[in-house]
């Protein structure tokens, strides 16, 4: 019986294709499901043989502890060299996105505010 490994939902391509060359290498079998058209479903990596489960597991948690340890570092470094992202970098990359959010918060911010005064003048 089949049994779920890991939630894709939110995790980078790259990583994503990291666990999957790791399976591959080890010979665990494992299928993929999609988030679907609408992207209601559930996007994650199924093992196809439950009894593997505690290997696969365990070689899934040593990759986190792994990759993890090596995206602080590089974090670090770009911090270091004054390379790493920025609010600025967010803007310059696309400036009528970043302005159109910027514009939605204000208004969900500003909404409920002119409600609550309204109700305060009755």
């Amino acid at each position: 019986m089949s049994k779920l490994l890991f939630k894709l939902r939110g995790v980078p391509d790259d990583e994503a294709d990291e666990i999957r060359a790791l399976l591959t290498e080890k010979q665990i079998e494992y299928y993929e499901t999609s988030a679907g058209n609408w992207g209601i479903s559930l996007p994650a990596l199924w093992l196809q043989d439950d009894s593997r489960y505690p290997e696969a597991k365990e070689l899934l948690d040593a990759y986190q502890i792994d990759r993890t340890q090596r995206i602080r570092i590089e974090y670090a470094k770009l911090k270091q060299a004054g390379k790493q992202k920025t609010l600025k970098d967010s803007f310059l990359e696309n400036p009528l996105a970043f302005i159109g959010y910027i514009f939605i918060v204000i208004v969900l911010l500003y909404l409920p505010f002119k409600i609550v005064v309204e109700l305060g003048k009755w």
